[in-house]
């Protein structure tokens, strides 16, 4: 069970109501009346960015689940808000609360291009695309004033090195000059995810993310600069955002998107409790319906974690999903596979003072 909502904070846009405790944590805090009729004061919950300085930026995975080994993740938490997000518990890790930490408390990282550029450098480096926006996204909210994102640009393309990026936020648009230039020189691929194209439920359901019209404008506009779209519709929400699968599909191909991948709901860990008390409180009457459909997906439980079925669910109701997907995907002329990207022409940027080559 989920604590109450701290009666002396107002929120305003957050995904979750509350701070469940992170799994790590021995003691849990408690709210206790002291007795005291008093009122207090309340304050609205703002979002607060703390620096981090690592020593490396560059995070290894051996995942079957996924299409690369390696990915670059400028923020921790996002404040997006997106109450379905499967990064949540990650910041567990840091002794905060999937809760509302995780869409409050944002670390950035401003040293990431230097830390980068220094990575790209080592002489036992191996060129294979870099991966953005795989736990958080880098163009939240808070990037329209760190800027972290355009000096990663420059340095990947400094060395002609490929990158994919995964995004809803706006303020990938500021960086279309960085990324249109990627592009021409084959560097880069970049997802849009649209989860529905019902700007009420978005707005509950991912708080602080650019509305669903705002998102098929972005897919237009960085179509028109020549980079290779692929819309996401993840995660695929039984009950709520089933329907719309073909909806978004077509509206996506008609923006520019050139590809699309699908991935229905999975809530690991500590986002099943938070997703649940979130469909009781904008959803009630849906909620049981919803959720059965998720166990069905999910061998009875409501997440499956096992590699190769977590991505993509099991049993009949997962099977008809996909099929759908397919058949929308096929029909409306989507590529089944995207172009690969060039590593051909990686290596160092040249430094004043260096001897030109003959050949």
């Amino acid at each position: 069970m989920l604590p109450p909502r701290n009666p002396d904070e107002t929120l305003k846009a957050r995904g979750a109501d509350t701070r469940p405790a992170n799994r790590f944590d021995r003691l849990h805090p408690e709210r206790e009346h002291d007795g005291w009729d008093l009122v207090e004061e309340t304050r609205l919950l703002r979002t607060e960015v703390t620096d981090e300085y690592p020593r490396s930026i560059i995070t290894r995975n051996q995942s079957p689940d996924v299409p690369f080994d390696r990915s670059i993740n400028p923020y921790r938490g996002c404040e997006h808000g997106c109450i379905y997000c499967f990064a949540r518990p990650s910041h567990a890790y840091w002794g905060l609360s999937p809760g509302l930490d995780f869409e409050t408390r944002i670390t950035a990282k401003p040293t990431a291009a230097k830390l980068l550029e220094a990575e790209l450098a080592r002489p036992g480096y191996r060129v294979a695309p870099i991966a953005f926006g795989t736990n958080t996204d880098p163009y939240q909210p808070v990037e329209a004033k760190r800027r972290i994102m355009p000096d990663l640009w420059r340095v990947l393309l400094d060395w002609n090195h490929p990158a994919s990026l995964v995004t809803r936020g706006q303020t990938v648009l500021r960086d279309l000059p960085l990324l249109a230039e990627m592009a021409k020189r084959q560097l880069v691929h970049v997802g849009v995810s649209i989860t529905t194209l019902d700007a009420t439920l978005a707005r509950n359901m991912e708080p602080r993310a650019p509305t669903p019209a705002t998102r098929l404008r972005m897919i237009r506009e960085m179509a028109a600069a020549g980079i290779q779209i692929r819309v996401m519709v993840a995660p695929v929400i039984p009950v709520l955002t089933e329907p719309e699968i073909e909806r978004i599909l077509d509206a996506a191909r008609e923006a520019g998107a050139t590809n699309a991948s699908m991935i229905p709901l999975r809530l690991p860990y500590e986002v099943a409790p938070l997703f649940r008390d979130w469909l009781d409180r904008h959803h009630p009457d849906a909620a049981r319906h919803v959720m059965n459909r998720v166990n069905a997906m999910r061998g009875g439980r409501d997440n499956d974690p096992r590699f190769g079925s977590r991505m993509r669910g099991e049993g009949i109701e997962a099977e008809l999903m996909m099929k759908r997907f397919l058949l929308a995907r096929k029909r409306l002329g989507y590529a089944e596979t995207t172009p690969p990207l060039d590593r051909s022409r990686f290596g160092p940027p040249p430094r004043k003072g260096d001897q030109l080559t003959l050949f």
